[in-house]
């Protein structure tokens, strides 16, 4: 996420935190970094001007010159005006989703096709049933895809929302007019609305929005936007911010634009708080957005608030204290709990999840394995393992010639794989016992240390 903004801005705040005095020719030198960095990630021209402009103005205050550490305090300069151009300056209850409103609240979410409404929607629900336990019914009013509508379906279903059934003849605002009186009906919290897009904005899609607006009076009208279509994603923006009286802004695939810019011009040009990140495929990739845990991994300082939620979404919590108490009795860690763990990591995101949310000096020392093949190598594992019988996993050394060459060929993959794995296992096994002595210093050395990321997690290749 961000990658190219994040790595140039990271360069500029580690230079600057090692300056012992500001000078005109040093502070210059770290604007033009700021300014080139920002172009380049397609951040809005005029955004970039008055970005600069603000910093500058308070890289020469007296809280900078006046400062023991002028380049720490350069850095916290630029960290704070990043904080407030993504939305920091709004009240925190602006930023958050509003449903205080008889239910069932109405969430209508608009925007260009392709930019990831319906998947968005499946996800929003998701979080609603998660994080706010609401009974939630999605409906979809694109009458002019019925893939569209059998999609919301789907993936509805996979986060386990209700689905109110459209057909292709219908009109729009009857759906909606039918699905908001059905939600009345059963009680559901929460009516989620995803509409028609087009390749482009034009007037009909515009009018057809505006009439769903005014036939639901909906608690949330949220823009949802491609952060991949850079300065398009803007221009965008500004037209849907003004034919539409928006509530927020959802910025979708932030994960797969290295650029990011959109991020920091969305909320400048329409005036409304980005409420939601799209991180990820899966339904649960969804992320509340904060501008300043954003701010912080822009400059590289990791986010380590969202890491944390994800440990706690992802861990099961009764299988992680089975396995503690598992330990602590003397049992031995065996390859059904090595596939546990992780299947857990899979379940945080994959590696490229864990490391955008890390520093930037520890993600580059982690990140020499890729997020494809991380991925692909924990599929094979876990192919390896489900080859094995239960004995077989509960004792590793029974696993002689012939059993391995029988798993080998059971999962598609050379003896030398099953090898590998086993050796992985030995050292994550290694580990945990010292994680039952308590010698966490003695784990660290188990480990190798924070050069052994560079390898990636436990069950990984090296490189």
């Amino acid at each position: 996420m961000l990658d190219s903004l994040t790595e140039r801005l990271a360069r500029v705040v580690k230079t600057m935190r090692g300056q012992a005095r500001l000078t005109e020719a040093n502070t210059q030198e770290m604007l033009r970094e700021v300014r080139v960095a920002l172009l380049e990630a397609d951040v809005a021209l005029p955004v970039v001007r008055d970005f600069v402009g603000r910093v500058k103005d308070k890289a020469l205050g007296e809280d900078v010159v006046g400062s023991l550490t002028p380049g720490q305090a350069l850095v916290g300069v630029v960290h704070r005006e990043l904080t407030l151009l993504m939305g920091g300056d709004l009240p925190p209850a602006e930023r958050e989703l509003s449903l205080a409103v008889q239910p069932p609240a109405v969430i209508l979410l608009a925007g260009l096709q392709g930019a990831g409404k319906t998947t968005t929607a499946a996800k929003l629900a998701k979080w609603l049933l998660d994080e706010r336990k609401k009974k939630v019914l999605a409906v979809s009013t694109d009458v002019y895809r019925p893939a569209a509508i059998e999609q919301l379906r789907t993936v509805s279903e996979q986060a386990g929302a209700q689905f109110f059934p459209s057909h292709a003849d219908e009109e729009p605002v009857e759906i909606a007019r039918r699905a908001l009186d059905h939600a009345r009906r059963h009680f559901f919290d929460v009516l989620m609305v995803d509409t028609a897009g087009r390749l482009a904005i034009d007037e009909a899609m515009m009018q057809e929005v505006a009439a769903l607006h005014a036939a639901l009076r909906p608690i949330e009208t949220l823009f949802v936007v491609d952060s991949m279509l850079g300065q398009d994603a803007v221009n965008t923006a500004r037209s849907f911010a003004d034919r539409l009286p928006l509530t927020g802004v959802i910025l979708t695939k932030l994960d797969g634009d290295a650029r990011g810019g959109a991020a920091l011009s969305v909320r400048h040009v329409t005036g409304k708080p980005i409420k939601f990140i799209g991180v990820a495929e899966r339904i649960g990739g969804l992320e509340r957005f904060d501008p300043e845990r954003m701010a912080g991994r822009i400059l590289g300082m990791g986010d380590v608030v969202a890491l944390v939620e994800d440990v706690r979404k992802a861990v099961d919590l009764q299988s992680a204290e089975k396995l503690a108490k598992k330990l602590q009795a003397g049992d031995r860690f065996d390859l059904s709990d090595f596939k546990e763990q992780i299947g857990q990591m899979r379940r945080m995101g994959g590696l490229s999840g864990l490391l955008d949310k890390l520093p930037a000096q520890l993600a580059a020392a982690a990140g020499q394995v890729s997020d494809k093949d991380a991925d692909r190598q924990v599929r094979r594992i876990e192919g390896i393992i489900n080859s094995m019988t239960p004995a077989e996993r509960a004792r590793p050394e029974l696993l002689k010639a012939s059993r391995k060459r029988r798993i080998a060929a059971g999962s598609g993959v050379p003896v030398q794989e099953v090898n590998r794995l086993l050796s992985q296992f030995e050292q994550m096994r290694s580990m945990m016992k010292q994680m039952k002595k308590g010698g966490l210093a003695k784990m660290m050395r188990a480990m190798g240390g924070l050069a052994s990321l560079r390898g990636g997690p436990p069950g990984l290749p090296k490189r």
